[in-house]
């Protein structure tokens, strides 16, 4: 997937997240507020975006690419506690602190806000506070369901619902619709898979192997991958197509 430069994102209506992120129901005169306070940020795969306990002087979105949000324990080691696609914020307005480590695993562009005047636009504009709390709401909702894959779902289930997560934000699909191949580029090594879904380096290997022997997807190397029929990967990730929990 190819990924838009700064320069290629100088306007808001040229954004290919302008109807997911925190901005997708502001007005034309609201878009014109942020624009006046927005900046774009580009971060290479591996490169520390915010470390833990750091002020944050902005707040934004993840336009391209996928980070990690990662929590050090005293004993120093680290738990990878989720996923930053594209659309989902970053940052927290009202806290000065940053609470996890934020690390690029692709290539990352960053829509960024300086937070003092974010935090009064917030103030005064009831549509960016509006979808602020419904995004919160709905990472809450993406939280206890992913207590549920940790929890209850067979290692296969796992790793489907990990491919799922990824495909159905993070894919290119064909022209011919959405019945189509979706294809992407898996931003996480094995090793970070199974320290994600709290599994084996061994188990994860095996999986993908074995869903990718039953068809569930094709591999190109060890990160390209195609999914020929989502409604089957979501079966097999015990999901519906809604992308719900099967019960």
């Amino acid at each position: 997937m190819q990924i838009p430069t700064p320069h290629a994102l100088a306007k808001c209506d040229d954004c290919p997240i302008r109807h997911r992120a925190v901005c997708a129901r502001c007005e034309p005169n609201e878009l014109q507020s942020l624009e006046e306070i927005k900046y774009y940020r580009s971060f290479e795969a591996g490169q520390t975006i915010i470390w833990s306990g750091d002020k944050m002087g902005f707040v934004g979105s993840v336009v391209s690419g996928i980070a990690t949000l990662t929590q050090t324990m005293e004993d120093g080691r680290t738990q990878m506690v989720g996923l930053l696609l594209p659309s989902d914020f970053v940052g927290r307005p009202g806290r000065e602190g940053a609470p996890y480590d934020v690390v690029a695993t692709t290539d990352i562009v960053m829509c960024c806000f300086r937070k003092k005047p974010f935090e009064q636009m917030m103030a005064a504009t009831p549509h960016i506070a509006q979808r602020l709390l419904q995004m919160t709401l709905d990472e809450l909702d993406a939280a206890r369901e992913w207590m549920l894959v940790l929890g209850r779902k067979t290692a296969r289930e796992k790793i489907a619902s990990l491919l799922s997560i990824i495909a159905r934000r993070d894919a290119s699909v064909s022209p011919n619709g959405a019945q189509s191949p979706m294809v992407f580029d898996l931003p996480l090594t094995r090793e970070a898979m199974a320290d994600y879904l709290g599994l084996t380096l061994e188990t994860v290997s095996r999986q993908m192997s074995a869903l990718k022997k039953d068809g569930v997807i094709r591999l190109e190397g060890k990160r390209h991958v195609t999914v020929p029929d989502m409604c089957r990967l979501m079966e097999e990730a015990g999901d519906d197509s809604d992308g719900g929990f099967l019960v």
